[in-house]
């Protein structure tokens, strides 16, 4: 917000290790305390293979972090232990659809199957969708025209700095107050 972004969302991503030690509600409660985010302004982002490590703990852990009212994205979906019977069991906000599938757009039918059928998955269970590594155009229009609202990749920037993303956040805005 001091930089006049109001309203974006941040995404941290959490290592297995800081996911396991089993302080990460509390982590997570005192840096939002210190930076003075609003905890549904947080995403976490955990990937698969972590979350089904030890689904006990996990969901003890994701239920904590619930409380503290952070919203909670499964990252690399479909590359790692993907189990359906505890999807719907975890309480995630956000599942992120891998790089992996996204670059096959369009090679294939079968692959194009298998991403849409992931969307599907995602909006049946009621989660915000988000398309990992979007690259080009036509990968662009396969996942909006499928419903997903949230994309990455390099489609729109390389990665960058903080500094650089405020340049490169201000520079859209003189764009689109341009265009009015």
């Amino acid at each position: 917000d001091d930089a006049g972004f109001v309203g974006l969302d941040g995404a941290v991503n959490v290592s297995s290790r800081q996911f396991e030690r089993g302080d990460l509600p509390d982590v997570v409660e005192r840096a939002l305390g210190e930076v003075g985010l609003k905890p549904d302004r947080l995403h976490l982002e955990i990937t698969e293979s972590t979350l089904m490590r030890n689904t006990k703990v996990t969901n003890a852990t994701l239920e904590a972090l619930k409380e503290i009212g952070v919203k909670l994205a499964i990252d690399d979906f479909g590359t790692g232990y993907s189990s359906l019977a505890y999807l719907h069991r975890f309480q995630v906000d956000l599942l992120k659809i891998d790089r992996a599938f996204i670059k096959d757009l369009g090679v294939s039918p079968e692959g194009d199957a298998v991403t849409g059928a992931i969307i599907g998955l995602g909006q049946q269970l009621g989660l915000t969708l988000i398309a990992e590594g979007v690259e080009n155009k036509s990968q662009l229009e396969f996942v909006t025209s499928r419903g997903v609202s949230r994309v990455q990749g390099f489609h729109f920037s390389k990665p960058v700095s903080a500094e650089q993303l405020v340049e490169l956040v201000n520079w859209q805005r003189v764009l689109k107050s341009e265009a009015v």
